[in-house]
């Protein structure tokens, strides 16, 4: 065992004998075997113990701890809280408010201590427990994969690892580890409860299981390194995807692109939907609905253009991107051309004006008509556009939109319709359309950027003048 314990300490875990680490001690075999292991094998450890005050005796599995840890001269740090206030006070269950409350305590020491690492003493047996409680709640492939021997848990500290070193050990083997090395661990009577879903499992559901495949632990071990494996490669294969989609993170918003979101196959939109939720919201448990909501919103876009996802967090479509972002995050503007808080600002040929988040507006006459034509009818960006001088009015502005407004878009043969029912038709976003810029001569709209000229001002075979204007986007670096 030792050689493999060695392995698994250095190569799995990670660890380094020359900073300490934090060994969270229940009392219980497990925790106990743990705390022997690393101390046998050199490294420097410090004993952590919480105590959860659920059993009248807890307080005596913190000084019998306190006890073992003294006579292996090794530190011991106890603490403790009222898990079932805890629990009632922030509606968790007592499985998880117990949790919560184990690991602040353990992170808060290790950082405290400058650890390199917290180490607890989970089991091959907790392994097989785990994956099936994650079974049960209908986990996909992250939750069958199990536990895994180092890992973060950002909800507690976004770069502090835990590590379980045991996880290739059985609890039966944990047992005799003790008393192989003189330790007595004590008895969790809360272990025998069924009121906690673990204890069901163990108890109850595993027996029965075993009925069936009397291997079935083993069984179920063996498909969780199998898994673990797939994930891997699912995860290197979510990390070149999301260079590629995720166009922008932080200020607690993900944008994704949203062609190529789509186009993705639908496990990729799943995956990276729910690396993003977890991105904004660490230690959140992303359902199948929750997962399903946001990949219905980008296959049915008869549907509104958001849905609210889980934890708090939103997501959003929009034309050509998608957001997921937490509940009062501001959706960026920057991402379309707007006017700054001026209604109206002159254009001058040749000329610029600058418009909000770094947009730009320029323009310049073009002499020879033909070469005009065809550039207009090769061009393929909605941000520019050439339009017949001699059409055009002497004086023209930038403006939003006004109330009554009209346009008659190239394509409709002049007629017109409100602008209103274009912006609508055309699915430009909400949120945009009041500042939208328009090339404008009073009343009369010459171009709406990103969409279409009028046809009253396009270019024609006559066209012996040509103007030609586009709208710079800041985030396009060609």
């Amino acid at each position: 065992m030792s050689e493999k314990i060695e392995s698994v300490l250095e190569k799995e875990c990670g660890l380094v004998k020359e900073r300490p680490i934090i060994v969270g001690v229940s009392g219980g075999p497990d925790s106990m075997c743990l705390m022997e292991i690393l101390r046998q094998a050199g490294y420097s450890i410090v004993v952590a113990h919480f105590d959860h005050q659920l059993r009248p005796e807890s307080g005596q599995d913190a000084r019998m701890v306190e006890q073992a840890a003294s006579r292996l001269m090794l530190g011991c740090i106890v603490d403790g809280a009222d898990v079932r206030a805890h629990a009632a006070q922030e509606k968790l269950s007592v499985e998880e408010a117990a949790r919560n409350l184990r690991y602040r305590f353990l992170f808060r020491v290790a950082r405290e201590r400058n650890a390199q690492a917290v180490a607890v003493g989970h089991t091959a047996d907790d392994q097989v427990e785990t994956i099936l409680m994650h079974f049960l709640r209908g986990s996909g492939i992250a939750g069958l994969k199990g536990m895994s021997h180092r890992s973060i848990l950002k909800t507690f500290d976004p770069e502090m690892p835990i590590v379980r070193p045991l996880l290739n050990m059985w609890r039966d083997e944990t047992v005799v580890y003790c008393a192989a090395n003189g330790l007595r661990p004590r008895y969790d009577s809360s272990n025998d409860s069924l009121n906690f879903q673990r204890n069901r499992i163990r108890h109850l559901l595993l027996p029965g299981l075993e009925s069936y495949n009397p291997k079935f632990r083993e069984a179920v071990l063996r498909m969780s390194h199998s898994v673990r494996a797939d994930y891997a490669f699912l995860m290197d294969t979510l990390e070149t995807a999301w260079r590629e989609i995720a166009t922008s993170t932080g200020d607690g918003i993900v944008i994704f692109d949203l062609e190529r979101l789509s186009e993705s196959s639908l496990a990729l939109q799943r995956n990276l939907i729910k690396h993003a939720m977890q991105i904004l919201r660490p230690g959140v448990d992303v359902n199948f609905s929750a997962v399903e909501r946001a990949t219905d919103l980008l296959k049915d876009t008869a549907r509104a253009s958001f849905v609210d996802l889980k934890g708090g967090l939103r997501m959003t479509r929009e034309a050509g991107h998608v957001y997921i972002s937490i509940a009062d995050a501001k959706l960026p503007i920057n991402l379309w051309p707007q006017m700054t808080d001026a209604t109206s600002v002159p254009v001058n040929i040749p000329g610029q004006v600058i418009l909000a988040g770094g947009w730009k507006l320029n323009s310049e006459r073009w002499r020879i008509p033909a070469l005009a034509k065809e550039q207009a009818e090769q061009n393929g960006d909605p941000f520019q556009v050439w339009l017949d001088a001699e059409k055009m009015p002497e004086s023209i502005q930038l403006r939003i939109r006004r109330p009554g407004d009209v346009f008659a878009p190239l394509g409709m043969d002049g007629h017109s319709q409100k602008l209103s029912d274009f912006f609508v038709n055309e699915k430009m976003p909400q949120r945009a359309r009041d500042h939208w810029p328009l090339l404008c001569a009073g009343d009369d709209i010459l171009w709406v950027p990103g969409y279409r000229p009028a046809h009253p001002y396009r270019l024609a075979e006559t066209t012996k003048r040509a103007v030609y204007f586009s709208v710079a986007n800041p985030l396009d670096k060609s």
